[in-house]
């Protein structure tokens, strides 16, 4: 399976894991090395994240129910306590630093997984 961006026809990320429980989200990257990681949320809303015990920079897509790109944050820096969405989203996707650069992603985009 892979994250693909449509509107570029770039691959985003290869393997990923899909959290849906809120358990899950909550402990997000903590304590782990950066991987592709789906977050699923039951609503569309403005999404509030933290970087507690996260200790390296991520990048970090904000999808809404469609899977287009509403907002996104570029080298999200560690023990950050608040990261919020600009707009409502159903959709996070935690990737290595560097990724939305590299695959040329940005605001508006369709995103596939």
């Amino acid at each position: 399976m892979s994250i693909l961006n449509n509107s570029n026809n770039k691959i985003i990320a290869k393997n990923f894991e899909i959290y849906k429980s809120m358990w899950k989200k909550a402990k997000g990257l903590m304590f782990s090395k950066p991987r592709p990681l789906i977050m699923v949320f039951k609503k569309q809303s403005k999404i509030m994240l933290h970087m507690l015990f996260v200790f390296w920079p991520i990048d970090i897509l904000f999808l809404d129910k469609s899977k287009l790109v509403v907002d996104l944050k570029e080298k999200a820096k560690p023990f950050q306590l608040s990261i919020k969405s600009k707009k409502p989203a159903k959709y996070v996707i935690e990737l290595p630093f560097g990724t939305i650069k590299k695959t040329k992603t940005k605001i508006g985009h369709k995103i596939t997984f």
